[in-house]
């Protein structure tokens, strides 16, 4: 029976921004929750567990997939344009500042008046992820939200 998920997640960090504390903290329960709990299935792949590192290389989206024990010989590198998604990762990236500075003054009816924006952003995300890695990598709706967490964490700049 194959295992089709990731059991490792790491960011590059040498293309890795400095991050707030409260980014940080995204980026550790972003990882934690994503190897809890994924559906991840790289197009022709035997069976996983699969480790996955992310990087941005020239303004490519990298995702290097190697297999794991009895699948140890299958590796695959996938660099994904980022121009599809830079609108979606701009507004994200504004509205999570904007959350982030409601959480230190604002109302709560104006912290979830943000949150819902940021949500509805983040979903957004994860459906144009989803579609740039589709006839490569299968993902199910939460790896691809956790999969965009990371990817914003790649992309904000400092």
């Amino acid at each position: 029976m194959s295992d089709h998920r990731l059991s490792a997640v790491d960011l590059d960090m040498a293309t890795l921004p400095p991050a707030t504390a409260e980014i940080e903290h995204e980026r550790r329960v972003a990882i934690f929750d994503l190897i809890e709990k994924n559906s991840f299935e790289p197009e022709g792949a035997p069976g996983g567990p699969y480790k996955l590192k992310l990087s941005l290389q020239d303004n490519r989206l990298v995702f290097d997939i190697a297999g794991e024990g009895a699948h140890e010989e299958y590796a695959r590198t996938y660099a994904l344009s980022l121009t599809p998604m830079k609108s979606v990762l701009k507004d994200y990236l504004l509205i999570c500042d904007s959350y982030y500075e409601a959480l230190r003054g604002s109302s709560p009816s104006q912290i979830e008046a943000v949150d819902m924006g940021r949500r509805g952003l983040h979903n957004e995300g994860a459906d144009a992820l989803e579609e740039r890695l589709k006839g490569k990598v299968a993902i199910d709706h939460e790896t691809a939200r956790r999969l965009f967490t990371l990817v914003c964490a790649l992309y904000r700049r400092g």
